[in-house]
């Protein structure tokens, strides 16, 4: 009993520091950056259309991704074919994709220059343009598509088989499976994925600075930097990060309350002939949305090979410098993510009670800019802030793959517990012999995915160091930035192939690392 005892208060005690850890570098940098104002902040007409355009552009990007979602998720539910798997697996690639990568190969699509500009001029049309809203709204389309898709594709095959025959059974039509089936099921998983969505479309920053940024094209975190930036308004820059963890807050709140738990039972898993969408038509229709949708998140990715595979042999070494800087702040964040979420996972399995991991997921409402600048004032008494310009950025990118690592950790982590827990308190199995008998082995796979999901966002993020590095020492992203500003766009497309190459490749050593003699 002292033994298990012993054990629960080591996972109270690590859990709660790296928890308090968190609460500080949400909340307490906000606090940070409010105290060190010279004035209260105030909303002028600017900071109000901001907040306008952000929320516009967040609540439409959100309803797209979703809309679309649906119809491709039901295609690929009810349709078998070769190389489905992969499609269903390069789904998740937008998501780990490095933003300004993505910016790139969008422009290489839909800018004045890009294909569909091509072939408008060769019609006899105008061009169009990917900047400002509609770019804005378009780009994050193409991150949370895939998103929305795997989690609307996920509640689709989890609706058990024998529903399915029982309303064969009964005789039910398309309309009537829609009725009793799929839409309940929309309905719980909808307003989550809504949630996420939003959320990230809220807190977007190198999305906005790279096809916004005009006076109409403004978000809420761009209007932070801005205050940073060129005003150096840091009364400014709290009041409007207060604004928008309010508003992350509030929408997680609502989400919760409107989602409905799942309402179908558990099934044999047997997978079931959908003869409801057999007529020639929906087949049409089936395969030309998987197409089209296959088109859309796959060309701009395959135009950033065409563009920059030229400009591999004449890049400047400057490229290369920032290259193996990023792959040391992504090595550095994957370590801090391990170390933070791993603790909180075990005091949330132990406690039981889901308020842990909530609080542990409260930097996703939070803004990067705003964490960094309050470390940077924190640490600007003691030593020279820019000079840790890197750790800075690790340890925020650390904190906003956290919510991430939390999701795909703590289910596992729960599981591990309830089928072993009772034999290895039996046998006496605390601390780290727990964790490296018990834990790691069990948990290699959603560890590895973690690791691999964290090293890529981080490879990719153009946002604290976009505030604080010195002009000589830039990440992969902010060099690609810079090189866009320059308009020199084949130096650019180049650092673009390199950054998407070194970010997928992270993604899957980590991801398969966490899948060689796993266990779990």
């Amino acid at each position: 009993m002292a033994r298990g005892l012993f054990s629960v208060t080591r996972t109270t005690g690590a859990g709660a520091t790296a928890l308090a850890l968190v609460l500080f570098l949400a909340l307490g940098t906000l606090v940070a950056v409010a105290l060190r104002a010279e004035g209260a902040g105030a909303f002028t007409v600017a900071d109000l259309a901001a907040l306008r355009f952000t929320l516009v552009q967040a609540t439409l990007s959100a309803a797209l991704s979703i809309a679309l979602a649906i119809p491709v998720g039901r295609a690929l539910a009810r349709r078998s074919f070769p190389g489905r798997g992969v499609l269903v697996m390069l789904l998740g690639a937008p998501f780990i994709l490095p933003v300004i990568v993505a910016v790139f190969g969008l422009i290489s699509v839909f800018g004045r220059s890009g294909l569909v500009s091509q072939a408008l001029l060769a019609l006899g049309l105008e061009p169009i343009s990917i900047y400002g809203f509609h770019g804005v709204v378009l780009a994050h389309v193409f991150f949370n598509l895939p998103l929305a898709t795997r989690l609307v594709l996920q509640g689709w095959l989890a609706i058990p088989a024998e529903r399915f025959r029982l309303a064969a059974s009964l005789g039910f039509t398309a309309r009537d499976i829609a009725r009793q089936l799929e839409r309940p099921m929309l309905r719980e998983v909808l307003p989550g994925a809504f949630l996420v969505i939003f959320l990230l479309c809220l807190t977007s920053f190198a999305v906005a600075l790279a096809l916004g940024g005009g006076p109409r094209a403004t978000t809420i975190e761009l209007a932070i930097y801005q205050a940073f930036r060129l005003d150096f308004d840091l009364g400014k820059a709290a009041l409007l990060a207060l604004v928008q963890f309010a508003l992350g807050a509030a929408v997680a709140l609502i989400a919760l309350r409107v989602a409905l738990p799942p309402g179908f039972g558990a099934g044999l898993d047997r997978a079931v002939s959908r003869w409801d969408a057999n007529t020639p038509m929906l087949r049409a229709l089936d395969a030309a949305l998987i197409t089209l949708a296959t088109l859309f998140l796959v060309l701009p990715m395959t135009m950033i090979a065409v563009d920059g595979l030229p400009a591999l042999a004449t890049l400047p070494a400057s490229v290369f410098t920032a290259t193996a800087r990023s792959l040391g702040v992504a090595l550095a964040s994957v370590i801090l993510t391990l170390a933070l979420a791993l603790p909180i996972a075990a005091w949330s399995v132990k406690s039981g009670s889901r308020l842990v991991e909530g609080v542990g997921t409260l930097t996703i409402a939070a803004s990067p800019l705003v964490i960094g600048t309050g470390l940077f004032i924190i640490l600007f008494p003691i030593t020279d802030p820019f000079a840790l310009a890197l750790p800075v950025t690790a340890l925020v990118n650390a904190v906003m793959s956290l919510p991430f690592a939390l999701r795909a950790l703590v289910p596992a982590l729960g599981q591990v517990e309830a089928d072993f827990g009772r034999l290895a308190d039996g046998l006496g199995m605390t601390g780290t012999a727990r964790l490296r008998h018990l834990w790691l082995p069990r948990l290699a796979r959603p560890l590895g995915f973690t690791a691999g999901l964290s090293a890529a966002l981080s490879m990719g993020d153009l946002g604290v160091i976009a505030l604080f590095a010195s002009p000589d020492a830039p990440t992969l992203p902010l060099q690609i930035y810079r090189l866009l500003s320059a308009y020199r766009m084949d130096d650019a497309a180049g650092a673009a192939l390199i950054l998407l190459v070194t970010s997928l490749a992270l993604f899957w050593v980590f991801d398969k690392g966490g899948r060689v003699n796993a266990d779990a």
